[in-house]
């Protein structure tokens, strides 16, 4: 689902809302998420899951064209673990 289905979906869902709030909403929330990582804080939403960020190391990487030994540098990036109630919704529906 991308951003714009996302915000189709709940404008269908709250006809009493304006499809700009919708947008509005939806934007500050991914904006809130994203400053709250790159400040190095966790996200948790409860029954949903828990956005963090995870440090790579420094390595010796692969150029998959020429075969080359290449270095890759140390970097961060984001990690999401699904809370116990979505991971149990998906498998309810396996049962």
């Amino acid at each position: 689902m991308t951003k714009s289905e996302l915000i189709a979906r709940l404008t269908e869902r709250n006809p009493h809302l304006y499809q700009r709030d919708i947008e509005r909403i939806v934007s500050t929330i991914f904006e809130e998420i994203a400053v709250a990582l790159m400040n190095g804080d966790r996200v948790e939403l409860r029954g949903f899951g828990a956005f963090s960020v995870r440090r790579r190391e420094a390595r010796a990487g692969r150029n998959p064209r020429t075969g080359d030994t290449v270095q890759v540098e140390a970097k961060q990036a984001p990690f999401f673990k699904a809370g116990k109630e979505l991971r149990e919704r998906l498998n309810a529906s396996n049962e």
